[in-house]
């Protein structure tokens, strides 16, 4: 079922009722048919009117339909009502998504984060809410004998859920620990984002050899998953794969999932993943462009990456359109030494090169400056080793002491030149 505002963009409409029914078969059920509905605003009580409600229930009858399913979210009121007048049950596009991320979650900490996205969706929606949930505070006709069984059911899920808000804090501040601890080694970390099903797994397996489980479904991948990748440069980098986006992304889902996301806010480069062989890719980057100003991330540099062109002809429209993005199939393998390429160039962009002292006695500092960036040439002097390195800003702080101009107030006696490669 779609209602629409002004102005009316059928393809548009299509388009998200068609969302919606992948979202439904991925959810467990068969879609049998749709309605559409324009009128200039959501009507309070019934979100479609009771005319067109009793109208629905006609259709859901001859359709033999035991569900109805809303493209927009409902109030807890409007889905009571339609729920009364269609006498079956009525859902919206937020319940979709809530419970195929049920059926997906595999991790503890995934699991608490759905709990908790269905209980704070479900809190507002238990029958009786408002002042009914509140029948002890005197009057006649509101005594009884004690709690009501609403009133017990309401507490049980407030207290549930601080429960799930402390276990997911706790699990917040531990990738808090982990992410310094990364930040302190010095290796970039490049984050894939993207909408749902755009191929983000398939990627990262390509790149990395990884095993992360890939499905042709919406919301395949939920959990965070790290894997260690070399670019070009010669470095490595943290490649993370995150949960897909996707339009009218609930916003309880959301704050439910920030410890997850975090690894995207502390991200050095985003890879946007986006479908090339989708109805409209230029929707999706926008909607994951706008989650991601949600989050925090939208300011951190991002390489649009066109996934599946081996599913289309051309992908040189989107090229033009958006310069400086790449394509690739992460199925075949093409594109991909590009992609890493730009990756490398991309995570080089915002280093620079410095002049470093290191004395003979501190060798250690060497090997960590071959590991944190690119040694560009080497020269032995009388007291210690005088190298070029291109760091990024970390790794200069973290080695702040050895920065030549520091040191030396006097141009050490060069013994020998050993370029570096590059």
């Amino acid at each position: 079922m779609g209602v629409v505002v002004p102005p009316f963009r059928p393809t548009e409409v299509e388009q998200s009722l068609d969302e919606l029914a992948r979202l439904a078969d991925t959810a467990g059920a068969d879609p049998v048919g749709r309605v559409v509905q324009r009128r200039a605003r959501p009507d309070p009580a019934t979100f479609i009117g009771r005319g067109k409600a009793a109208e629905l229930r006609e259709v859901s009858e001859r359709c033999d339909a035991d569900t109805v399913v809303f493209d927009e979210e409902l109030t807890p009121a409007q889905q009571y009502n339609l729920e009364r007048i269609l006498g079956r049950t009525a859902i919206d596009r937020t319940t979709v998504i809530l419970d195929i991320f049920a059926q997906n979650a595999a991790s503890l900490e995934g699991k608490a984060q759905v709990e908790l996205a269905q209980l704070r969706h479900r809190l507002p929606r238990l029958r009786g809410s408002g002042y009914q949930l509140s029948q002890q505070a005197g009057g006649i006709g509101t005594r009884g004998p004690g709690e009501t069984q609403l009133e017990v059911d309401r507490r049980r899920l407030l207290r549930r859920i601080a429960r799930l808000e402390s276990d997911l804090r706790e699990i917040r501040g531990h990738r808090a620990v982990q992410s310094r601890r990364r930040r302190r080694s010095g290796i970039p970390q490049v984050a894939i984002v993207g909408y749902t099903n755009a191929g983000k797994s398939s990627l990262l397996n390509s790149l990395c050899g990884a095993d992360a489980h890939v499905e042709d479904r919406l919301f395949a991948t939920l959990d965070a998953l790290t894997r260690r990748f070399g670019i070009p440069s010669g470095e490595s980098v943290l490649l993370i794969d995150t949960v897909g986006f996707i339009n009218k992304l609930p916003h309880d889902l959301v704050e439910a999932f920030m410890s997850t996301l975090d690894v995207v806010v502390g991200a050095d480069l985003l890879l946007h993943v986006v479908d090339a062989s989708a109805a409209e890719p230029e929707g999706q980057i926008a909607v994951v462009r706008s989650v991601l100003r949600r989050i925090g991330a939208g300011d951190i540099p991002d390489l649009l990456v066109f996934n599946k062109i081996d599913c289309v002809e051309s992908v040189e429209h989107l090229l033009r359109a958006y310069p400086g993005s790449t394509a690739v199939s992460a199925r075949t393998g093409e594109g991909l030494d590009h992609l890493a390429l730009l990756v490398s160039d991309r995570i080089r962009a915002g280093e620079k090169v410095v002049e470093m002292f290191v004395p003979y006695s501190r060798g250690e500092v060497i090997a960590e400056l071959h590991r944190a960036g690119q040694v560009y040439s080497e020269s032995a002097t009388v007291e210690g080793m005088r190298l070029q390195v291109r760091l990024d800003a970390a790794a200069q702080g973290r080695l702040s002491e050895f920065l030549a101009e520091d040191l030396l107030s006097a141009s050490p006696t060069p013994v020998a030149e050993t370029p570096s490669p590059a």
